[in-house]
């Protein structure tokens, strides 16, 4: 071991164990870009994410000419598909929409009472619009719409996260080192919450849940049903490894010194688990990204004006409409880079925090 290396904290060593995976280092630069676009979702989206326009409009064309950057929308032809009898679409002919840079447009939100009245970019002319994933049934930019979508679906997640995280890491190391009959009770309701059955109690809330039911209550709804289910699995690895931790010295040393149990929990035995803690809070987020996408295609999804993922994929329902437009399923590309980019970085903080 060399002096440097003997000087080193843990976490410079975590973090030098961490930059050897490339796909961890790309993982986590696509995590940064999300937080980036949580905290300016609207300031990046092109088109407001409630603006109408032409239902089921194709994703645009981008080029680049003398006049710079444009947009093709495709335009009606006069003509119906013979199977679909939906109307043929067509760039040919289609007006030049142009695409400018911080582009005036009508205030809106940013962040609490923080409103802007420009976006990174979008059409020069107001009453013009360019759809970069296409417009779904109603007319409105998926592109943008997804953009603004990331706030509500990943502070959903975090939120949900933290809650298991906290109560399983309680939970776990104290039935792990008190043991005995409170052990054994707090493992037969581990046993029953991992053996319920979710998918039956998702489709119950989606039918005595009320339609007119405001968003707020909806997420307090879905927040607490999901943090109640999910700290089972959590707590019964944090036992396990607190029952690993209640056999070593210092442990021991604080019981001969009178530590009480709570000291004893909270100061030695749950510092120890912060590493696995930490992996398995990488790790659970995209499940629960997955998760709230899947409720919402079953129709448990937030209430318009707020904008989730899982709204999103409800017009992916029918498969009639994805035949005949299969871009609305763009939204599952959002989807798709977050959970990639979870697993990524858990999957390397979990080989830099335990090297064996």
């Amino acid at each position: 071991m060399t002096p440097d290396t003997a000087t080193e904290t843990y976490g410079r060593l975590v973090w030098r164990r961490f930059r050897r995976s490339g796909l961890g280092m790309a993982g986590l630069g696509v995590l940064i870009a999300l937080a980036v676009v949580v905290v300016l979702g609207p300031f990046l989206a092109p088109m407001a994410p409630d603006a109408r326009f032409a239902p089921y409009q194709p994703p645009s064309r981008i080029g680049l000419d003398a006049g710079g950057l444009y947009a093709l929308n495709a335009v009606e032809t006069g003509r119906d598909d013979p199977v679909t009898l939906q109307p043929i679409l067509s760039f040919e002919g289609a007006p030049k929409v142009r695409l400018g840079l911080l582009v005036r447009t009508e205030p809106y939100p940013l962040l609490g009472p923080i409103r802007l009245d420009r976006r990174l970019v979008g059409p020069t002319d107001p009453g013009q619009h360019a759809h970069l994933m296409g417009a779904d049934r109603f007319g409105r930019d998926i592109f943008s719409r997804g953009l603004v979508a990331t706030r509500v679906s990943l502070l959903l997640a975090l939120t949900i996260v933290t809650l298991t995280t906290i109560t399983g890491l309680l939970v776990g190391a104290t039935s792990g080192y008190l043991g005995g009959a409170v052990d054994r009770w707090v493992q037969r309701l581990v046993d029953l919450l991992l053996a319920f059955p979710q998918l039956p109690l998702y489709l119950t809330l989606g039918a005595l849940i009320p339609v007119t039911v405001s968003s707020g209550v909806f997420l307090a709804i879905l927040i607490a049903t999901l943090s109640v289910l999910g700290w089972a699995g959590l707590s019964r690895e944090i036992r396990g490894k607190t029952l690993m931790l209640v056999r070593m010295d210092y442990v021991r040393a604080a019981v001969a010194m009178g530590a009480d149990d709570r000291r004893i929990i909270l100061r030695h035995i749950a510092p120890n688990l912060m590493s696995h803690v930490l992996v398995s809070f990488t790790l659970t987020l995209p499940t629960v990204v997955l998760l709230e996408s899947f409720l919402g295609f079953l129709g448990l999804a937030v209430k318009p004006p707020m904008i989730s993922w899982g709204l999103m994929l409800q017009d992916v329902s029918g498969y009639a409409a994805i035949g005949s437009y299969p871009f609305i399923l763009s939204p599952v590309i959002f989807v798709f880079v977050t959970v990639f980019a979870f697993n990524a970085v858990g999957d390397a903080l979990r080989d830099a925090v335990d090297p064996y």
